[in-house]
This record gives structure tokens, C-alpha cells and sequence, in this order.
């Protein structure tokens, strides 16, 4: 058998005009035809039995838009997202040119204020603000224009009144989110920046209620200048509760004291308060959360076209079959979040199925778990980050643990008793962390998307039992389990992870030495004609609200699709089948499923029926040389 690669019989150039100008010499060779005639001389005696094309990148590049997390990089929202609103109550102290007269409690008024925001950004925004509030003081006894009562004297012998003006104001304020624009945008349901602070500066106009009088003015120009300390209480960040430290800035004619014979007024009047209060973020959990920038990288200007064709002499067998395996996957899982997020490490949904640890994660100070532990106090809310994926075709530094799931050493979920925590620690250097959704507790790692979603016990966030189905050992309970067909070529996902990575370390204690050789050999002598990739989720789904049988539905098809998506992923960038054609890749629901969804009648997340649907099935369609 000869596989044979006809190159250049079509270039698709960016653009095709000057790329062709500078270049006759390349592209007039492309179109010789003498080559062809003597190709097919040559090869008469043989017959085609599979032939495809293949877009191949030249050195050359185009734009490639590349999505980073980049937490200072955040593209701005549209108009109806990020709003809020708000309400504060609290009190101020009125600062004018008599202010000192009288004692400081005569200076005392609440307040109140209510008002709507919109950030453009995770760390700049906007708020309208209403402030009602009387100011008390003390004032001129002759010409304080808002003076009442008696008068009285100062130590010094000065007379003065007692002073109050009603009024309301109305501004408009930038705010800075000081927490964010120091250390970038959080992300979207995360644990971090739980405690923000803000500052808030701005104008507005305030006007003086209920007094007749001649001079001065009812209204005014007012200066605004904020410090806000934010408490959120979960991590969808939708309610905080609010300290602030208040002033707002006024011409001296606030107390209308312009200066008299007698004495110069102050340049400034002021009113300077704390206030404690509430901001309720609007609208849905995509409307509040904020779509990270995007990296634009040049990489390609023109691609080639190749032809591929497997030809066999007339009469020599060229046999067309398949391996096929599966992937299992834990509850709520399918590995579409594991994007890298420690740098120079990787988050990869493959290596944690084959040799993870727990939730892989960590939590990220030691010392605040250790203490918490000691007291018998609760470790939600402390700040967790995520592990490096450790490669599986390698001697794990940790041993003392399960690794991998459905890999046969045991369950995945571990201990959260203090001793067992204490123990890993010593041999880790770290507490490992579940991964809190609301009020659960999960003990395995799911995708951020899912961590809200409940279970319908307790029990079923916990993986207290394994089949062994990601290992060689596993295949005689998917024969028993799966209808497979007479004569197909079943192999593990460990004895493809060895054959495609190597058979050493942790993954050759569950991978099949002859099968690795095999599949091997198949991908290095043979065609890949076919990767077909079906997806599968099972039945299973807890939503009550509206339209649940469909939320159920759409949220288990969307789970069987990224499963599938994850495993061809990591075949197409594992880089053993570069030269197979993007066309090759499929990705189907599961035969014989609706939708990809298989039916579970058993309620528990961890028993056989409910694992057999939670899967991949990858099909790898090939040509063999027959000896």
C-alpha cells in the first residue's frame, strides 16, 4: 500500500493576485503537468481506495483572534447591562463658619439617599444619587438667615443662634473601583475580591426648603467625594452591604454667612457624614458578569491545498476498520472550563481524568485553614485556586490518594476531616479545597457553569465508588454494559493515553502493554480516515422552575456536546494526527441516545447506570496495510 500526497494542486492565496506576482517561479512549477503524467505511468497498476484534501498553513500568516483571560483587559458592556441600585441612611456633621460656636451634637443630622448606577467597566461606573437631609449648626444672632431660638454666647463672648435648613440634593458621581483597577477583574461567580473598595467623586445641586427669605439662593452647586467599602456575602456578587465616608462641598453661602463687618466667612462649607447601607446589582447572571479582552495575533496569510489518496496494487487486500474507546466522565463535568489559568501550567481535562486529584484545587493560605481547622470552624469562603494538571505518563510525587477518575485505585472524592486534611498537607504542602456552589459542597471537580446546579442528596456530591472504567480493566464491564458490535476493536481511554503520550509512570499501572503497541502501530503505519465522537449525559436533572423538562434537556445536551468536544480537542492537539484533515473530526450524539442524553431512572449520581451515561464514545476509523 502507498499513501501518496499530491501537493499543490491548488493554493488558495490571501490575497491570490500579488501573492502570484511575487512568485511566478513557485506557482508556475506548482502547475507543471509533466509530474502528474509520470505519477500516473507509474501507478497504473494500482487503484485508489481512499483519497481526502487537506488545508495546510503555509509559513506565511493570517489573523487568528486567540481569547486570553486578561483580568485588565475587559471589553466594556452595552447600555442594558450592569445597573444597579442603591439606598443609604446615616448622619453628617454641618461644618460652617459658626460650627464651633456650640457643642459638636448640635451639629448632628441623619440623612438618607437612594439611587441608580451603571458600571462600564469592572473598575469605572457611574451613579445618580437623591440625598434628603436637614443640617443643624449654629449661625451670625443679627443676620443668620436660618437661625431660630434664643441667642446664646460663646466662651469667648461671641453670640450666636442655632441654625437648621431642610434640604435635598441631586448628583451624579464617577466611581472608581479602587479593588478592581488594582487587581483586575475577578471573574465571573468567583470567590475573590469579596471585600471592594470604591471612590466615588462628582457634582450636583442642592436646594434649601421652606424658608422665605431674601437673601442668598435656594439652590446651589454641590461637590460630591465619596470612600465605599463593599461586603458581597456569595459569589455571584448580586447584593453588598455598603460603609461610607461622606462629604459633600458647598460655596460658603450654604449657611448663607457671607462675611460680615465684623469678620471674614469661611471659603467652604461642608457636610461630612458615614453612612451604612445596601446595592442590589439588576438582572441576570450574564448581565452582571463581563466578557474577558481579546489577544488579536497575526498567523497566516495563505494556506495549501493537499490531495490525499491511499492506492493498493490491484488484488492486495488494504483492510478499513476502527478503534474504538470511551471516556468517562464525573457529574456535572465535561471539562470545558479547564482552561489554563497558572502560568507556564496547564487545567486539562484529559490528565485530570487519568491522574488528577479531588477537585484540583488548592486552598490558597495555609495558615488561615490550619487555624480554622484547630477552632472546628467551617472553611467556606476562604479563597481557593486551581492545580497544575500533572501529565499521567509520569511518578506521581502524591500516592497516598486516589488519582484519576474511574482509574480503579478508588473514589475521587477525599476527606474533608481535619486529620485526613492535616495528613495531606504534610506530604503535599497544601490542603486540598472543594469547590463550593450556594449552599453545596461539591468533592469533585464540575465546570463553573454547572456549580449552582443542585443535587438531589447530599450524598450524590461525593464519588464514594469506582468501576475502573477509564482503565484496561474496565472493558469487560463496557462489554457488559454497551451493545458492542461483533468484532469491534475496544480499547481504554489509558491504553490511548499511553499509546498517544507514553506508557510509563502512573498510567502504565492501568493501561494494557500489547494493546498500547497495537494502537500504536496503527497510528503510525496506517490511515486515519475518521474521527467520530459521540457524546452522552445522562437523564438526570433536579430543575422545578418553568419549563423544566426542557432546561433539563437543553442543560444534558449541552453537557453530552462539550464532552465530545473535549476528547476530539485533545486528539486533534495531542499532535499524533497532524496530518489528518480538519474534515476528519466529527462530533455526534450517542447512537441509539435522544439528543445525547441516555435514560437513568436511578437517582443516585455514583451508581453503574448513571456513570455508563455520563461518557464519550470516540471512534477511530482507519486503513491497514494487510502483511
Amino acid at each position: 500500500m502507498y499513501l501518496l500526497k499530491l501537493k499543490t494542486l491548488k493554493r488558495l492565496l490571501y490575497p491570490a493576485l500579488s501573492l502570484a506576482a511575487l512568485c511566478p517561479a513557485f506557482t508556475a512549477a506548482a502547475q507543471a503537468p509533466s509530474s502528474y503524467e509520470n505519477f500516473d505511468r507509474q501507478y497504473k497498476d494500482y487503484r485508489t481506495v481512499y483519497s481526502d484534501t487537506t488545508d495546510t498553513d503555509l509559513p506565511t500568516r493570517t489573523e487568528v483572534v486567540k481569547e486570553t483571560n486578561q483580568p485588565f483587559g475587559v471589553v466594556t458592556n452595552k447600555f442594558g447591562k450592569n445597573w444597579f441600585v442603591f439606598a443609604t441612611a446615616g448622619a453628617h456633621t454641618f461644618r460652617g463658619d459658626y460650627s464651633g460656636r456650640g457643642k459638636f451634637g448640635g451639629t448632628i443630622s441623619p440623612d438618607f439617599g437612594i439611587g441608580v448606577g451603571k458600571w462600564f467597566t469592572p473598575g469605572v461606573g457611574v451613579k445618580l444619587e437623591f440625598i434628603r437631609s436637614d443640617s443643624k449648626g449654629y449661625t451670625e444672632y443679627l443676620t443668620g438667615h436660618y437661625g431660630y431660638g434664643g441667642i446664646m454666647q460663646a466662651p469667648d463672648g461671641t453670640p450666636y443662634r442655632k441654625m437648621r435648613t431642610r434640604w435635598w440634593d441631586i448628583g451624579a458621581s464617577v466611581i472608581f473601583n479602587l479593588s478592581r483597577l488594582i487587581q483586575g477583574y475577578e471573574g465571573a461567580d468567583s470567590p475573590k475580591l469579596m471585600n471592594q473598595f470604591m471612590l466615588n467623586a462628582g457634582i450636583g445641586g442642592v436646594h434649601h426648603m421652606g424658608y422665605g427669605h431674601s437673601h442668598g439662593s435656594d439652590n446651589e452647586l454641590s461637590a460630591h467625594l465619596e470612600l465605599q467599602y463593599s461586603r458581597f456575602f456569595t459569589r455571584s456578587k448580586r447584593f453588598s452591604l455598603d460603609f461610607k465616608l461622606r462629604a459633600l462641598l458647598y460655596q460658603t453661602n450654604f449657611d448663607l454667612e457671607y462675611g460680615q463687618a465684623n469678620h471674614a466667612a469661611n471659603k467652604w462649607d461642608s457636610n461630612l457624614g458615614a453612612d451604612l447601607g445596601f446595592t442590589f446589582y439588576l438582572g441576570s447572571k450574564r448581565a452582571r458578569s463581563w466578557r474577558m479582552g481579546a489577544t488579536h495575533t497575526y498567523t497566516r496569510d495563505y494556506r495549501e491545498r493537499q490531495i490525499r489518496e491511499v492506492r493498493v496494487k490491484e488484488g492486495d487486500p488494504a483492510k478499513f476498520t476502527e478503534i474504538t474507546f470511551y471516556v468517562f466522565y464525573p457529574n456535572n463535568y465535561s471539562g470545558r472550563n479547564d482552561a489554563p489559568t497558572i502560568a507556564s501550567s496547564s487545567v486539562n481535562a484529559i490528565d485530570y481524568l487519568t491522574g488528577g486529584i479531588y477537585t484540583q484545587r488548592r486552598f490558597e493560605d495555609n495558615g488561615d485553614v490550619a487555624s480554622r481547622l484547630v477552632a472546628g470552624r467551617t472553611l467556606k469562603g476562604l479563597p481557593t485556586e486551581d492545580l497544575p494538571t500533572e501529565p499521567a505518563d509520569r511518578d506521581f510525587a502524591i500516592t497516598s490518594v486516589p488519582r484519576g477518575y474511574e482509574m480503579g485505585e478508588g473514589p475521587i472524592s477525599l476527606s474533608l476531616a481535619p486529620s485526613d486534611m492535616s495528613d495531606f498537607r504534610q506530604s503535599a504542602g497544601f490542603y486540598y479545597a472543594p469547590i463550593y456552589g450556594d449552599q453545596h459542597l461539591w468533592h469533585y471537580r464540575i465546570d463553573d457553569a454547572t456549580r449552582s446546579q443542585k443535587l438531589l442528596s447530599e450524598d450524590n456530591y461525593y464519588e464514594t465508588q469506582t468501576f475502573g472504567l477509564n482503565a484496561h480493566k474496565g472493558l469487560e464491564t463496557i462489554r457488559e454494559y454497551f451493545d458492542i458490535d461483533r468484532g469491534e476493536y475496544l480499547v481504554s481511554l489509558a491504553d490511548i493515553y499511553a499509546a498517544v503520550k507514553s506508557n510509563q509512570g502512573h498510567i502504565a499501572k492501568h493501561a494494557d502493554q500489547e494493546t498500547v503497541d497495537d494502537i500504536r502501530h496503527i497510528i503510525e503505519n496506517g490511515v486515519i480516515t475518521g474521527i467520530l465522537v459521540e457524546g452522552l449525559a445522562t437523564s438526570q436533572d433536579n430543575f422545578t422552575g418553568p419549563d423544566a423538562k426542557q432546561v433539563g434537556l437543553d442543560r444534558n445536551t449541552t453537557l453530552s456536546d462539550n464532552r465530545a468536544t473535549t476528547v476530539l480537542n485533545w486528539l486533534r492537539e495531542s499532535g499524533k494526527f497532524d496530518g489528518v484533515d480538519s474534515k476528519t473530526y466529527r462530533v455526534n450524539s450517542f447512537k441509539n441516545a435522544v439528543r445525547g442524553i441516555g435514560r437513568v431512572d436511578d437517582p443516585s449520581t455514583r451508581g453503574i447506570d448513571a456513570k455508563m451515561n455520563r461518557c464519550v464514545k470516540v471512534h477511530l476509523q482507519y486503513i491497514l496495510p494487510q502483511k
